[in-house]
């Protein structure tokens, strides 16, 4: 079968892959459809933390179960299902906790773990999601969804709280969605004004705050001089990441659902006076992603205006390049193989 494989910074080959064994307990999948996120644009670029090269990379996926055992959830062969990447230990303080998404062993595909970059992939039953009410392209964008549902929930966002998304890629728009699911009143702020439309055109957000544009003062009238009292910074940017602490309110929360292969510094009386609650928002549960599925089952989230950009799995390896560049206004790209 073919798979794709990651060698080293910067290069992807097409290869033939041993098809994987049946096993009791686990599936096998045929993909049909692998997003591309920062994940794999960091892991080409040789940016991305918990990552060793070659990797097969693929973890926004969704497919059909070509073969299957006996098993409680009620799967069968032919179920178009989507693919929760997040494989727990079971048994650590996290695991113990109903925290399986920060699990002390965790092994995501396509991260710790070869992904979904291939024609079959062998999945433990407990980590599919049934999605036979849904297409192919909305089964595949429930992992990144959910990313942002579980840092909104995480949060414990509340109806009529001003909430600052700052990064305005598919996971900061999912973590916009889903706060304007929740009642708050929500302010996406990025760098691009093209990105910035997408937002109240897609997301329904209630302002938008251009980086460079003044961005204190800007918010400062927005909230009528309070600030938000809920930050997500979804953009994976250092300097970002430090600047979004002087945007929370006095009392308030930020939440990084974006990561930074680094440090982060902060000043100390600021955070203390403010009594801001600092909280890192890592992958997702499958209570997220029952939850997304539910939404997107709906119609409540526009999946087919998220996906931007396609290719085969052959023409990916020549596109890949062009979807790194922010001049190609990608916001989700989708590799289908037939």
């Amino acid at each position: 079968m073919r798979g794709m494989i990651c060698r080293e910074v910067e290069q992807f080959e097409l290869i033939e892959l041993e098809e994987p064994a049946f096993v009791p307990g686990e599936a096998i999948v045929r993909i049909k459809r692998i997003g591309i996120c920062g994940t794999d644009m960091h892991a080409y670029k040789g940016n991305q933390p918990f990552f060793s090269y070659p990797r097969i990379l693929g973890h926004e996926l969704s497919g059909v179960i070509e073969r299957i055992g006996d098993n409680e959830e009620g799967f069968r062969q032919g179920d178009r299902v989507s693919v929760l990447p997040y494989l727990h230990c079971g048994a650590c303080v996290a695991c113990r906790n109903g925290k399986t998404n920060c699990c002390t062993q965790m092994r995501v595909l396509g991260v710790h773990i070869d992904g979904g970059m291939r024609e079959l992939i062998s999945v433990p039953v407990t980590h599919l999601i049934n999605a036979n009410g849904l297409s192919l392209d909305e089964a595949a964008v429930i992992e990144p969804l959910s990313i942002g549902a579980h840092a909104v929930r995480r949060s414990e966002l509340r109806p009529g709280e001003n909430a600052l998304v700052i990064g305005a890629g598919p996971i900061g728009l999912g973590v916009m969605a889903f706060a304007k699911q929740r009642g708050a009143q929500v302010i996406a702020m990025d760098i691009h004004d093209e990105r910035l439309a997408f937002c109240q055109q897609w997301a329904k957000v209630d302002h938008t705050v251009h980086t460079r544009k003044d961005p204190d003062l800007q918010l400062l009238r927005l909230t009528e001089g309070e600030y938000p009292t809920v930050v997500f910074d979804a953009t994976g940017n250092a300097a970002s990441m430090t600047d979004a602490f002087r945007y929370v309110a006095h009392g308030g929360k930020l939440v990084y659902v974006g990561l930074v292969k680094g440090e982060i510094a902060f000043d100390d009386p600021e955070f203390h006076k403010r009594e801001m609650t600092l909280m890192g928002s890592r992958n997702a549960t499958k209570e997220d992603f029952l939850h997304v599925l539910e939404v997107v089952g709906s119609g409540a989230i526009d999946v087919g205006s998220y996906i931007t950009h396609r290719s085969s799995f052959e023409e990916m390896i020549d596109r890949f390049d062009d979807w790194l560049d922010p001049r190609s206004n990608v916001i989700k790209a989708m590799v289908e193989l037939s």
